[in-house]
């Protein structure tokens, strides 16, 4: 028991800790614009998960992740998969997509399986997979659940996973020179991408506009969202208002904002009350804390990334290296993503911000992720 507390990665659960109780207060504060006795009562609800989270943190540290990984991974993945299925077939709709199975999102549990089994592949039998056939591999376990969650649709989800997968091929040193390139083709495309976006909203005639636009392979939703990141005011009381009404709120909020619960665009409308708990949350931090609360959310972030990067190193197995590398790049695309859409630097997807934004599944997702990481830490390091 004293090897487990002394090993035990205090400040990454001070960090998470501290980041979940700012959640519960600005889920709060962001429900309290909404009608429904429900929604105004989201921040207990978040703050129950929230136990419940660490609890399952602290139980899944005291496991040694070594003895359960080579049982658990490949059945989770399985599950996820079936889980996967079965919200395309029986899952509620919901603003126009099938995410929802009763009560979760089977696509936040895919995350993880999806680092747990990569991490028991790659860590078990990486020299075995070494150059292009890793690569294959490392596909047949991503392309799958990706595939079913862009049927839901969710392309943020679906995306997001592929800088995880990344991350992990890297460091299991998985057919490095191939991967390398195919980030910088992703990043050439990307360009290219909004390079064309931009060149057809500087066209004049409508209808050379359109026939440009009838050249890429987007959706008519995936468009509007790229079209609102290139051009803001091109449609500023449509696709383009919720990031306007994000960065004014923003703004607004000044160096040290208008005090907690004072903040004025969710409850006049302006900002959603649809997205002020989940998607846009990081707004209304920003307009109640001003810069002052939002550097030292950020800094909290970065805190956990440090604690846990510190934990990877220390590591002497590769599996819970992997496993650490996978848990902190998903928390890190996740973060950065949802501050950036917010303030304008990438285009918005529904992707939450970690332990701040309302969510049961993903919070207790997030928890337990945590868990595996303490669980390397605790029993990962040589001795």
């Amino acid at each position: 028991m004293i090897r487990y507390l002394l090993r035990f990665n205090w400040a990454l659960l001070a960090c998470a800790v501290v980041l979940v109780a700012l959640g519960v207060v600005f889920v709060g504060s962001a429900g309290a614009a909404r009608s429904v006795a429900a929604l105004q009562n989201a921040w207990r609800s978040h703050a129950v998960t929230a136990v419940a989270g660490i609890a399952i943190m602290f139980a899944m540290a005291a496991v040694d992740y070594r003895k359960v990984m080579g049982w658990v991974a490949a059945p989770c993945f399985a599950i996820s998969l079936v889980l996967l299925v079965v919200v395309l077939l029986a899952g509620a709709k919901i603003y126009g997509g099938r995410r929802w199975l009763w009560f979760f999102q089977p696509s936040e549990v895919a995350k993880l399986a999806v680092i747990l089994f990569m991490a028991q592949v790659f860590g078990r039998h990486g020299d075995r997979l070494c150059g292009f056939k890793g690569f294959l591999v490392a596909l047949a376990i991503l392309v799958p659940p990706s595939l079913l969650i862009l049927a839901e649709p969710d392309l943020g989800t679906a995306l997001v996973l592929v800088p995880t997968a990344l991350a992990m091929l890297l460091a299991a040193r998985i057919w490095t020179k191939g991967l390398v390139a195919m980030i910088l083709a992703g990043l050439l495309a990307a360009g290219a991408l909004l390079g064309t976006v931009k060149a057809a909203e500087a066209q004049v005639d409508p209808d050379a506009r359109a026939r440009i636009y009838s050249y890429l392979p987007l959706k008519p939703h995936q468009l509007a969202r790229i079209r609102t990141f290139v051009n803001p005011d091109a449609d500023p009381y449509g696709s383009g208002w919720n990031l306007r009404q994000a960065k004014i709120s923003i703004g607004s909020g000044s160096l040290a904002g208008k005090g907690i619960g004072k903040g004025e665009a969710k409850f006049l409308g302006y900002l959603p009350p649809s997205v002020s708990m989940n998607d846009f949350i990081f707004a209304v931090l920003a307009e109640e804390t001003g810069f002052a609360g939002s550097a030292t959310v950020l800094l909290l972030f970065l805190g956990m990334f440090a604690a846990g990067t510190f934990t990877a190193i220390r590591c002497a197995d590769d599996r819970g290296r992997l496993l650490v590398v996978g848990v902190l790049t998903l928390l890190f695309s996740h973060t950065y993503i949802n501050v950036a859409m917010s303030i304008g630097l990438m285009p918005i997807t529904g992707l939450p911000l970690p332990f701040i934004s309302a969510g049961k599944t993903f919070l207790i997702v997030m928890f337990a992720a945590l868990g595996m990481v303490q669980s390397v830490a605790v029993h990962g390091r040589a001795e």
